[in-house]
Protein backbone atom coordinates (compact mmCIF):
# COMPACT_ATOMS: atom_id res chain seq x y z
CA UNK A 1 0.00 0.00 0.00
CA UNK A 2 1.48 3.82 -0.47
CA UNK A 3 0.99 4.55 2.79
CA UNK A 4 3.36 2.11 4.19
CA UNK A 5 7.27 2.10 4.19
CA UNK A 6 9.09 -0.71 2.45
CA UNK A 7 9.33 -3.81 4.39
CA UNK A 8 13.21 -3.77 3.99
CA UNK A 9 13.21 -0.12 5.84
CA UNK A 10 11.46 -1.57 8.79
CA UNK A 11 14.02 -4.49 9.17
CA UNK A 12 16.79 -2.70 9.03
CA UNK A 13 15.67 -0.41 12.06
CA UNK A 14 15.42 -3.61 13.60
CA UNK A 15 18.60 -4.85 13.22
CA UNK A 16 19.31 -1.16 14.87
CA UNK A 17 17.42 -1.32 17.91
CA UNK A 18 18.44 -5.20 18.46
CA UNK A 19 22.50 -4.16 17.70
CA UNK A 20 21.56 -1.09 20.01
CA UNK A 21 20.10 -2.82 22.82
CA UNK A 22 22.60 -5.47 22.83
CA UNK A 23 25.46 -3.05 22.42
CA UNK A 24 23.79 -1.62 26.37
CA UNK A 25 22.62 -4.26 27.97
CA UNK A 26 23.96 -7.91 29.58
CA UNK A 27 22.38 -11.38 29.26
CA UNK A 28 18.79 -9.95 30.92
CA UNK A 29 16.32 -6.90 29.84
CA UNK A 30 17.63 -3.61 29.74
CA UNK A 31 14.59 -2.70 31.92
CA UNK A 32 14.21 -5.63 34.78
CA UNK A 33 16.25 -3.20 37.27
CA UNK A 34 13.57 -0.93 37.67
CA UNK A 35 16.15 1.58 39.42
CA UNK A 36 17.69 2.35 36.01
CA UNK A 37 18.36 5.97 35.72
CA UNK A 38 18.52 5.31 31.25
CA UNK A 39 15.36 5.16 29.27
CA UNK A 40 14.88 4.20 25.84
CA UNK A 41 12.08 5.84 24.01
CA UNK A 42 10.39 5.11 20.41
CA UNK A 43 8.56 8.57 19.77
CA UNK A 44 9.43 9.63 16.53
CA UNK A 45 10.21 13.36 16.49
CA UNK A 46 13.65 13.29 14.57
CA UNK A 47 14.37 16.80 13.03
CA UNK A 48 15.06 17.19 9.15
CA UNK A 49 16.47 20.28 9.82
CA UNK A 50 18.48 20.00 13.46
CA UNK A 51 17.74 21.19 16.90
CA UNK A 52 18.22 25.16 16.24
CA UNK A 53 15.68 27.38 18.39
CA UNK A 54 16.22 30.22 15.80
CA UNK A 55 14.61 27.95 12.69
CA UNK A 56 11.83 26.70 14.56
CA UNK A 57 12.60 23.72 17.18
CA UNK A 58 11.08 23.39 19.83
CA UNK A 59 7.88 25.07 18.79
CA UNK A 60 5.39 22.45 19.24
CA UNK A 61 6.62 20.43 22.27
CA UNK A 62 9.58 20.47 24.68
CA UNK A 63 12.85 21.76 23.77
CA UNK A 64 14.40 19.37 26.05
CA UNK A 65 18.07 20.78 25.22
CA UNK A 66 17.18 24.59 25.89
CA UNK A 67 15.36 26.62 28.16
CA UNK A 68 12.40 29.44 27.37
CA UNK A 69 11.66 32.15 28.69
CA UNK A 70 7.97 31.49 29.94
CA UNK A 71 6.78 27.98 29.51
CA UNK A 72 3.62 26.57 30.25
CA UNK A 73 2.53 24.07 33.35
CA UNK A 74 0.76 20.90 33.35
CA UNK A 75 -2.78 22.63 32.71
CA UNK A 76 -1.51 24.77 30.32
CA UNK A 77 -1.04 27.82 32.53
CA UNK A 78 1.87 30.55 31.71
CA UNK A 79 4.52 30.34 34.24
CA UNK A 80 8.48 32.00 34.30
CA UNK A 81 11.23 29.46 33.16
CA UNK A 82 14.13 31.79 32.64
CA UNK A 83 12.45 34.68 33.47
CA UNK A 84 11.79 35.68 36.96
CA UNK A 85 9.12 38.76 35.73
CA UNK A 86 7.85 40.74 32.37
CA UNK A 87 6.07 43.46 32.29
CA UNK A 88 4.09 45.05 29.00
CA UNK A 89 3.46 48.85 28.75
CA UNK A 90 0.58 50.10 28.75
CA UNK A 91 0.39 50.39 24.35
CA UNK A 92 1.31 47.55 24.48
CA UNK A 93 4.56 48.05 22.25
CA UNK A 94 7.23 46.97 24.85
CA UNK A 95 7.81 43.97 26.66
CA UNK A 96 10.31 44.01 29.36
CA UNK A 97 11.77 40.48 30.71
CA UNK A 98 14.18 40.07 33.68
CA UNK A 99 15.48 36.39 33.69
CA UNK A 100 17.40 34.66 36.45
CA UNK A 101 20.63 34.70 37.75
CA UNK A 102 21.53 31.54 37.95
CA UNK A 103 21.03 29.24 35.15
CA UNK A 104 24.20 28.26 32.64
CA UNK A 105 24.41 27.12 29.14
CA UNK A 106 25.50 23.51 29.75
CA UNK A 107 29.22 24.12 28.67
CA UNK A 108 29.07 25.84 31.87
CA UNK A 109 28.90 29.30 30.20
CA UNK A 110 26.13 31.77 32.28
CA UNK A 111 22.73 33.05 30.27
CA UNK A 112 22.39 36.76 29.94
CA UNK A 113 20.35 39.00 28.39
CA UNK A 114 22.58 39.27 25.86
CA UNK A 115 22.09 35.60 24.94
CA UNK A 116 18.39 36.38 24.88
CA UNK A 117 18.81 39.24 22.40
CA UNK A 118 21.27 37.43 20.23
CA UNK A 119 18.44 34.07 19.89
CA UNK A 120 15.97 36.74 18.56
CA UNK A 121 17.38 38.68 16.30
CA UNK A 122 18.85 35.29 14.64
CA UNK A 123 15.54 34.11 14.71
CA UNK A 124 13.97 37.01 13.43
CA UNK A 125 16.87 37.11 10.65
CA UNK A 126 16.42 33.13 9.82
CA UNK A 127 13.50 33.63 7.75
CA UNK A 128 11.77 30.54 9.09
CA UNK A 129 8.72 29.14 10.84
CA UNK A 130 9.57 31.51 13.69
CA UNK A 131 7.57 34.65 12.81
CA UNK A 132 9.14 37.43 14.63
CA UNK A 133 8.15 40.25 12.07
CA UNK A 134 6.16 42.28 14.92
CA UNK A 135 9.94 42.52 16.66
CA UNK A 136 11.07 46.38 15.89
CA UNK A 137 14.35 45.50 17.87
CA UNK A 138 15.06 43.66 20.94
CA UNK A 139 17.68 45.37 23.39
CA UNK A 140 19.94 44.44 26.45
CA UNK A 141 19.10 47.02 29.53
CA UNK A 142 21.77 44.95 31.38
CA UNK A 143 22.94 41.43 32.30
CA UNK A 144 19.42 40.43 33.21
CA UNK A 145 16.99 42.45 31.52
CA UNK A 146 16.34 42.86 27.52
CA UNK A 147 13.58 44.73 26.20
CA UNK A 148 11.52 43.88 23.03
CA UNK A 149 9.94 47.08 21.03
CA UNK A 150 7.31 45.58 18.63
CA UNK A 151 6.00 47.97 15.62
CA UNK A 152 2.42 47.27 17.24
CA UNK A 153 0.59 45.48 19.75
CA UNK A 154 0.68 41.93 19.41
CA UNK A 155 -1.66 39.67 22.12
CA UNK A 156 0.40 36.49 20.97
CA UNK A 157 4.02 37.92 21.27
CA UNK A 158 3.69 35.86 24.50
CA UNK A 159 3.69 32.45 22.91
CA UNK A 160 6.78 33.42 21.29
CA UNK A 161 8.68 33.82 24.83
CA UNK A 162 7.18 30.33 25.53
CA UNK A 163 8.23 28.57 22.38
CA UNK A 164 11.73 30.05 21.29
CA UNK A 165 14.93 28.52 22.91
CA UNK A 166 17.71 30.40 24.27
CA UNK A 167 20.97 29.94 22.59
CA UNK A 168 24.31 31.15 23.72
CA UNK A 169 25.66 33.79 21.24
CA UNK A 170 29.61 32.27 21.98
CA UNK A 171 28.81 28.96 20.62
CA UNK A 172 26.13 29.59 17.93
CA UNK A 173 27.84 28.26 15.16
CA UNK A 174 27.16 27.14 11.45
CA UNK A 175 26.86 23.41 12.96
CA UNK A 176 24.58 24.81 16.26
CA UNK A 177 21.97 22.75 14.66
CA UNK A 178 23.32 19.28 15.17
CA UNK A 179 25.58 19.78 18.41
CA UNK A 180 23.39 22.45 20.20
CA UNK A 181 24.04 24.07 23.26
CA UNK A 182 21.32 25.05 25.69
CA UNK A 183 20.75 25.60 29.26
CA UNK A 184 17.62 22.83 29.32
CA UNK A 185 16.94 19.55 31.10
CA UNK A 186 18.65 17.50 29.17
CA UNK A 187 21.89 17.77 26.49
CA UNK A 188 22.92 16.08 23.42
CA UNK A 189 25.81 14.01 22.90
CA UNK A 190 25.15 12.25 20.00
CA UNK A 191 22.64 12.00 17.04
CA UNK A 192 22.93 9.39 14.16
CA UNK A 193 20.10 10.71 11.66
CA UNK A 194 18.10 8.03 10.63
CA UNK A 195 18.65 5.80 13.59
CA UNK A 196 18.98 7.59 17.43
CA UNK A 197 19.41 10.43 19.21
CA UNK A 198 20.99 10.36 22.91
CA UNK A 199 20.76 12.93 25.63
CA UNK A 200 22.40 13.18 28.86
CA UNK A 201 21.36 15.50 32.47
CA UNK A 202 23.12 18.56 32.21
CA UNK A 203 24.81 19.00 35.21
CA UNK A 204 24.44 22.96 35.19
CA UNK A 205 20.55 22.91 35.16
CA UNK A 206 18.51 25.25 37.23
CA UNK A 207 15.59 23.80 37.98
CA UNK A 208 14.31 20.50 39.22
CA UNK A 209 17.06 17.98 38.10
CA UNK A 210 15.76 15.13 36.14
CA UNK A 211 15.81 11.78 37.61
CA UNK A 212 16.75 10.39 34.62
CA UNK A 213 20.32 10.62 33.40
CA UNK A 214 20.47 9.49 30.13
CA UNK A 215 17.68 8.80 27.43
CA UNK A 216 18.15 7.56 23.94
CA UNK A 217 15.71 8.21 21.24
CA UNK A 218 14.75 5.40 18.75
CA UNK A 219 13.79 7.10 15.60
CA UNK A 220 11.69 3.76 14.04
CA UNK A 221 8.31 3.78 11.78
CA UNK A 222 4.93 2.84 13.54
CA UNK A 223 5.59 -0.49 12.87
CA UNK A 224 8.70 -1.16 14.33
CA UNK A 225 8.17 0.81 17.25
CA UNK A 226 5.25 -1.35 17.97
CA UNK A 227 7.28 -4.86 17.76
CA UNK A 228 10.08 -3.05 19.60
CA UNK A 229 7.82 -2.22 22.66
CA UNK A 230 6.29 -6.09 22.57
CA UNK A 231 9.66 -7.46 22.19
CA UNK A 232 10.62 -5.44 25.71
CA UNK A 233 13.33 -3.51 23.86
CA UNK A 234 12.00 0.19 24.64
CA UNK A 235 10.28 2.41 27.91
CA UNK A 236 7.71 4.26 25.60
CA UNK A 237 7.01 3.79 21.82
CA UNK A 238 4.24 6.17 20.43
CA UNK A 239 1.74 3.85 18.29
CA UNK A 240 -1.13 4.75 15.82
CA UNK A 241 -4.60 4.89 17.23
CA UNK A 242 -5.06 1.01 14.99
CA UNK A 243 -2.31 -0.41 17.45
CA UNK A 244 -3.50 1.08 20.15
CA UNK A 245 -6.02 -1.50 21.58
CA UNK A 246 -3.13 -4.47 21.31
CA UNK A 247 -1.81 -5.68 24.22
CA UNK A 248 1.64 -5.32 25.47
CA UNK A 249 3.49 -7.47 27.44
CA UNK A 250 4.94 -5.20 30.92
CA UNK A 251 3.28 -2.24 29.65
CA UNK A 252 0.11 0.00 29.95
CA UNK A 253 -1.44 2.46 27.14
CA UNK A 254 -1.68 5.92 27.43
CA UNK A 255 -3.77 8.48 25.96
CA UNK A 256 -3.33 11.66 25.99
CA UNK A 257 -5.50 14.46 24.85
CA UNK A 258 -4.11 17.06 22.08
CA UNK A 259 -5.48 19.21 19.66
CA UNK A 260 -3.27 17.43 17.04
CA UNK A 261 -6.20 17.68 14.90
CA UNK A 262 -6.67 16.32 10.79
CA UNK A 263 -8.67 18.28 8.42
CA UNK A 264 -9.18 18.90 4.66
CA UNK A 265 -7.79 22.08 2.88
CA UNK A 266 -9.74 23.37 0.09
CA UNK A 267 -7.98 25.50 -2.34
CA UNK A 268 -10.93 28.16 -2.47
CA UNK A 269 -10.55 30.58 -5.71
CA UNK A 270 -10.36 29.32 -9.55
CA UNK A 271 -7.87 27.61 -11.55
CA UNK A 272 -6.06 29.26 -13.85
CA UNK A 273 -3.26 31.30 -11.71
CA UNK A 274 0.12 30.39 -10.46
CA UNK A 275 1.93 31.17 -7.13
CA UNK A 276 5.58 32.82 -7.13
CA UNK A 277 7.22 29.50 -8.13
CA UNK A 278 5.40 28.99 -11.01
CA UNK A 279 3.12 26.01 -9.41
CA UNK A 280 -0.78 25.96 -10.09
CA UNK A 281 -3.03 27.78 -8.03
CA UNK A 282 -7.02 27.70 -7.48
CA UNK A 283 -9.24 24.33 -8.19
CA UNK A 284 -12.44 25.12 -10.29
CA UNK A 285 -14.40 22.33 -8.02
CA UNK A 286 -13.55 23.00 -4.27
CA UNK A 287 -13.77 27.09 -5.43
CA UNK A 288 -17.53 26.68 -5.20
CA UNK A 289 -18.58 27.15 -1.31
CA UNK A 290 -21.28 24.64 -2.20
CA UNK A 291 -18.78 22.19 -2.81
CA UNK A 292 -16.88 22.58 0.67
CA UNK A 293 -20.20 23.06 2.52
CA UNK A 294 -21.90 20.31 1.69
CA UNK A 295 -18.53 17.87 2.12
CA UNK A 296 -18.61 19.66 5.83
CA UNK A 297 -22.24 18.76 6.33
CA UNK A 298 -22.25 15.54 4.86
CA UNK A 299 -19.34 13.96 7.31
CA UNK A 300 -20.04 11.41 9.96
CA UNK A 301 -17.23 13.05 12.11
CA UNK A 302 -18.09 10.12 14.90
CA UNK A 303 -17.85 7.36 12.53
CA UNK A 304 -14.11 8.67 11.56
CA UNK A 305 -12.95 8.82 15.35
CA UNK A 306 -14.68 5.29 15.81
CA UNK A 307 -13.60 3.56 12.83
CA UNK A 308 -10.10 5.40 11.88
CA UNK A 309 -9.23 5.89 15.42
CA UNK A 310 -10.24 2.98 17.09
CA UNK A 311 -12.14 5.47 19.21
CA UNK A 312 -8.94 7.55 20.22
CA UNK A 313 -10.06 10.91 19.13
CA UNK A 314 -13.07 13.48 18.76
CA UNK A 315 -14.73 15.09 16.44
CA UNK A 316 -12.90 18.42 15.30
CA UNK A 317 -14.73 21.49 13.92
CA UNK A 318 -11.86 23.76 13.94
CA UNK A 319 -8.08 24.34 14.31
CA UNK A 320 -8.72 25.12 17.75
CA UNK A 321 -11.15 22.88 19.40
CA UNK A 322 -11.72 23.66 23.07
CA UNK A 323 -9.49 25.98 23.40
CA UNK A 324 -10.20 29.14 25.17
CA UNK A 325 -10.34 31.08 21.82
CA UNK A 326 -12.42 28.14 20.27
CA UNK A 327 -16.19 28.98 19.13
CA UNK A 328 -18.91 26.51 20.08
CA UNK A 329 -21.24 27.68 17.50
CA UNK A 330 -19.13 26.30 14.99
CA UNK A 331 -19.98 22.16 15.88
CA UNK A 332 -21.92 20.26 13.37
CA UNK A 333 -24.31 18.37 15.92
CA UNK A 334 -24.85 15.52 13.29
CA UNK A 335 -24.15 14.54 9.76
CA UNK A 336 -26.56 15.48 7.13
CA UNK A 337 -26.34 13.76 4.12
CA UNK A 338 -29.77 14.75 2.67
CA UNK A 339 -29.18 17.95 3.65
CA UNK A 340 -25.50 18.38 1.72
CA UNK A 341 -27.75 17.04 -1.66
CA UNK A 342 -30.27 19.76 -1.67
CA UNK A 343 -27.65 22.28 -0.62
CA UNK A 344 -25.44 21.35 -3.96
CA UNK A 345 -28.47 20.97 -6.03
CA UNK A 346 -30.02 24.74 -4.99
CA UNK A 347 -26.46 25.45 -5.94
CA UNK A 348 -26.79 24.25 -9.37
CA UNK A 349 -25.36 20.97 -9.45
CA UNK A 350 -26.81 18.31 -11.25
CA UNK A 351 -26.15 14.69 -12.37
CA UNK A 352 -27.06 15.69 -16.09
CA UNK A 353 -25.55 12.74 -17.68
CA UNK A 354 -26.70 10.02 -14.98
CA UNK A 355 -22.98 8.93 -14.21
CA UNK A 356 -23.16 9.37 -10.57
CA UNK A 357 -21.16 12.62 -10.53
CA UNK A 358 -22.51 16.05 -10.30
CA UNK A 359 -22.18 19.14 -13.20
CA UNK A 360 -22.11 22.34 -13.16
CA UNK A 361 -22.31 23.66 -16.86
CA UNK A 362 -18.66 22.11 -18.12
CA UNK A 363 -17.00 21.38 -14.77
CA UNK A 364 -17.50 18.37 -12.76
CA UNK A 365 -17.83 17.51 -9.24
CA UNK A 366 -14.62 15.64 -9.17
CA UNK A 367 -10.99 16.60 -7.62
CA UNK A 368 -7.64 14.93 -6.11
CA UNK A 369 -7.26 14.80 -2.04
CA UNK A 370 -3.34 14.81 -1.22
CA UNK A 371 -1.87 12.82 1.88
CA UNK A 372 1.74 12.33 2.72
CA UNK A 373 2.17 8.76 1.56
CA UNK A 374 4.01 7.92 4.96
CA UNK A 375 0.79 8.23 6.75
CA UNK A 376 -1.03 5.43 7.48
CA UNK A 377 -4.17 7.45 9.86
CA UNK A 378 -4.03 10.43 6.83
CA UNK A 379 -4.53 7.74 4.21
CA UNK A 380 -7.54 5.84 5.93
CA UNK A 381 -9.31 9.65 6.96
CA UNK A 382 -9.02 10.40 3.29
CA UNK A 383 -10.33 7.30 2.03
CA UNK A 384 -13.28 7.37 4.39
CA UNK A 385 -14.23 10.61 3.42
CA UNK A 386 -14.42 9.59 -0.13
CA UNK A 387 -16.56 7.29 0.80
CA UNK A 388 -18.77 9.17 2.53
CA UNK A 389 -19.33 12.41 -0.18
CA UNK A 390 -19.49 9.92 -2.94
CA UNK A 391 -23.28 9.20 -2.46
CA UNK A 392 -23.65 13.20 -2.89
CA UNK A 393 -22.26 13.17 -6.14
CA UNK A 394 -18.88 14.17 -5.41
CA UNK A 395 -15.73 12.31 -6.75
CA UNK A 396 -12.50 12.19 -4.68
CA UNK A 397 -9.19 11.02 -6.17
CA UNK A 398 -7.12 10.24 -3.13
CA UNK A 399 -3.50 10.33 -4.00
CA UNK A 400 -0.15 10.05 -1.31
CA UNK A 401 2.78 12.14 -2.34
CA UNK A 402 5.72 13.24 -0.62
CA UNK A 403 5.60 16.06 1.19
CA UNK A 404 8.26 17.55 -0.97
CA UNK A 405 5.96 16.47 -3.95
CA UNK A 406 2.71 18.32 -1.86
CA UNK A 407 4.49 21.44 -2.04
CA UNK A 408 4.15 22.02 -5.61
CA UNK A 409 0.41 21.24 -5.87
CA UNK A 410 -1.06 22.09 -2.47
CA UNK A 411 -2.30 25.48 -4.05
CA UNK A 412 -4.42 23.83 -6.49
CA UNK A 413 -5.82 20.49 -4.36
CA UNK A 414 -7.53 19.65 -1.96
CA UNK A 415 -4.63 18.10 0.80
CA UNK A 416 -5.23 16.21 4.10
CA UNK A 417 -3.32 18.29 6.72
CA UNK A 418 -2.64 18.33 10.60
CA UNK A 419 -2.12 21.49 12.81
CA UNK A 420 -2.71 22.08 16.08
CA UNK A 421 -1.21 24.20 18.29
CA UNK A 422 -1.38 26.24 22.06
CA UNK A 423 -0.79 29.88 20.04
CA UNK A 424 -4.06 31.35 18.46
CA UNK A 425 -1.54 32.91 15.82
CA UNK A 426 -1.71 29.48 13.93
CA UNK A 427 -5.20 30.48 12.91
CA UNK A 428 -3.96 33.32 11.50
CA UNK A 429 -1.77 32.06 9.58
CA UNK A 430 -3.77 29.42 8.06
CA UNK A 431 -6.69 32.04 7.68
CA UNK A 432 -4.95 35.36 6.88
CA UNK A 433 -5.15 37.12 3.57
CA UNK A 434 -1.59 38.26 3.92
CA UNK A 435 -0.14 34.46 4.52
CA UNK A 436 -1.88 33.38 1.48
CA UNK A 437 0.60 30.77 -0.67
CA UNK A 438 3.34 31.11 2.16
CA UNK A 439 4.68 27.25 2.43
CA UNK A 440 1.43 25.52 3.49
CA UNK A 441 0.20 28.24 5.38
CA UNK A 442 -2.95 29.16 4.07
CA UNK A 443 -2.02 27.11 0.89
CA UNK A 444 -5.84 27.49 -0.49
CA UNK A 445 -5.16 31.03 -0.71
CA UNK A 446 -8.64 31.85 1.13
CA UNK A 447 -9.36 35.89 1.75
CA UNK A 448 -12.34 37.45 3.62
CA UNK A 449 -11.17 40.91 4.86
CA UNK A 450 -14.29 40.70 7.76
CA UNK A 451 -11.96 37.55 8.83
CA UNK A 452 -8.78 39.47 8.59
CA UNK A 453 -9.84 42.39 10.52
CA UNK A 454 -11.53 40.23 13.69
CA UNK A 455 -8.04 38.61 13.60
CA UNK A 456 -5.82 41.66 13.09
CA UNK A 457 -8.15 43.35 15.83
CA UNK A 458 -7.20 40.11 18.08
CA UNK A 459 -3.43 40.47 17.47
CA UNK A 460 -3.45 44.30 18.69
CA UNK A 461 -5.89 44.59 21.25
CA UNK A 462 -3.53 44.44 25.08
CA UNK A 463 -6.61 42.96 26.70
CA UNK A 464 -6.80 39.41 26.40
CA UNK A 465 -10.48 38.39 27.25
CA UNK A 466 -11.41 40.78 24.30
CA UNK A 467 -8.98 39.05 22.27
CA UNK A 468 -10.34 36.39 22.92
CA UNK A 469 -13.64 37.14 21.48
CA UNK A 470 -12.31 38.62 18.07
CA UNK A 471 -10.61 35.42 17.33
CA UNK A 472 -14.09 33.77 18.32
CA UNK A 473 -15.84 35.90 15.86
CA UNK A 474 -13.84 35.20 12.89
CA UNK A 475 -14.73 31.75 13.46
CA UNK A 476 -18.11 32.75 13.37
CA UNK A 477 -20.00 35.60 13.87
CA UNK A 478 -23.27 35.10 12.50
CA UNK A 479 -22.90 35.99 9.11
CA UNK A 480 -19.43 34.95 8.20
CA UNK A 481 -16.19 33.18 9.45
CA UNK A 482 -13.72 30.53 8.93
CA UNK A 483 -15.68 28.12 10.31
CA UNK A 484 -17.70 25.11 7.92
CA UNK A 485 -21.07 27.28 8.84
CA UNK A 486 -18.91 30.19 7.36
CA UNK A 487 -16.78 30.29 4.38
CA UNK A 488 -16.16 26.13 4.83
CA UNK A 489 -12.20 26.86 3.28
CA UNK A 490 -11.42 23.45 5.39
CA UNK A 491 -13.04 20.22 6.77
CA UNK A 492 -11.88 19.65 9.98
CA UNK A 493 -11.94 15.87 10.62
CA UNK A 494 -10.86 14.51 13.96
CA UNK A 495 -8.33 15.72 16.69
CA UNK A 496 -6.43 12.39 17.86
CA UNK A 497 -5.41 10.95 21.36
CA UNK A 498 -1.60 10.58 21.54
CA UNK A 499 -0.99 6.72 21.92
CA UNK A 500 1.74 5.54 23.90
CA UNK A 501 2.58 2.43 25.12
CA UNK A 502 4.67 3.24 28.89
CA UNK A 503 6.85 0.28 30.75
CA UNK A 504 4.64 -0.83 34.12
CA UNK A 505 6.13 1.11 36.89
CA UNK A 506 7.88 4.24 34.70
CA UNK A 507 5.72 7.57 36.78
CA UNK A 508 5.73 10.03 33.10
CA UNK A 509 3.33 12.21 35.83
CA UNK A 510 0.76 14.45 34.90
CA UNK A 511 0.37 14.46 30.94
CA UNK A 512 -0.87 18.00 29.95
CA UNK A 513 -2.94 18.64 26.52
CA UNK A 514 -0.53 17.89 23.33
CA UNK A 515 -0.01 20.09 20.75
CA UNK A 516 0.91 18.61 17.02
CA UNK A 517 3.01 15.76 17.11
CA UNK A 518 6.17 17.32 15.77
CA UNK A 519 8.86 17.33 18.24
CA UNK A 520 8.48 14.98 21.87
CA UNK A 521 5.53 16.71 23.28
CA UNK A 522 5.42 13.58 26.03
CA UNK A 523 8.63 14.85 27.45
CA UNK A 524 7.36 18.41 28.28
CA UNK A 525 7.19 17.03 32.02
CA UNK A 526 10.22 14.96 31.77
CA UNK A 527 11.67 16.21 34.52
CA UNK A 528 9.31 14.83 36.83
CA UNK A 529 9.35 11.43 35.07
CA UNK A 530 10.66 8.59 37.28
CA UNK A 531 10.09 4.73 38.57
CA UNK A 532 7.45 4.00 41.11
CA UNK A 533 8.37 3.14 44.65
Amino acid sequence: MANKKPLLNTVLLLVLLITFVAGCSSTKSVHENPDKNELVLAVHGESETGYDPTTGWGRYGSPLFHSTLLTRDNDLKVVNDLATNYEVSDDGRTWTVTIRNDAKFSDGKPVTAADVAYTYEMAAKSGSVVDLTVMESVKVLNDHTVVFALKNPQSTFENLLIATGIVPKHAHGKDYAQKPVGSGPYKLVQWDRGQQLIVEANPNYYATKPFFKKITFLFLDEDAAFAAAKAGKVDVAVVPPVLAKQKVPGMRLLAVDSVDNRGIMFPVVPSGHKDKDGYPVGNDVTADVAIRKAINIAINRNDLVNGVLEGFGTPAYTVCDNLPWWNPETVIKDADPEGAKKLLADAGWKDADGDGVLEKGNIEAKFTLLYPSSDQTRQSLALAVTDMVKPLGISINVVGKSWDEIKTMNHANAVLFGWGSHNPLEMYNLYSSKTRGIEHFNAGFYSNPVVDDYMDKALGTTNKDQALEYWKKAQWDGKTGVSAVGDAPWAWLVNLDHCYFIRDGLNTGKQRIEPHGHGWPITANIVEWRWNE
